[in-house]
């Protein structure tokens, strides 16, 4: 008798248990979408800015995410983003110029061949790369 009496409360713990793990669906939110990139490729800003960022050295110190000598674009991106139309014009003369201190001890590479044009199209290629 002992036996049984100890038996049912398990008996009804094992079951309250169980029933606390399932879940009424009926109740649960809708998952959230993640927000996905949004597709740049037919971005002409994005197209001729990857064009041009592939004909220079910009991969020997950069990629999109990974940090190597400078910053990743993304970063640059996230940083710089909301700010006012004139960063364009801002971080196209750091291109061409090069530069210290914004992103640690390593020295931006000065790129004097490139047009004032054309590091403008790389940079808004790279702002367009913000999450």
């Amino acid at each position: 008798m002992k036996k049984s009496l100890l038996f049912v409360p398990f008996f009804f713990f094992v079951i309250a248990c169980n029933n606390s793990s399932k879940t009424d669906t009926s109740k649960t939110e809708a998952p959230k979408e993640e927000s996905k990139p949004a597709d740049l490729s037919s971005n002409p800003d994005y197209q001729k800015g990857l064009a041009l960022e592939s004909q220079n050295d910009c991969k020997t110190c950069h990629t999109i995410d990974e940090k190597l000598n400078g910053p990743p674009f993304r970063e640059i991106a996230n940083k710089y983003a909301g700010m006012p139309d004139t960063i364009v014009t801002h971080l196209a003369s750091k291109i061409i110029s090069g530069g210290s201190g914004v992103w640690g001890e390593i020295m931006m590479t000065p790129h004097p061949a490139l047009a004032q044009a054309d590091a403008e199209s790389i940079v808004r290629y790279i702002l367009l790369l913000k999450k």
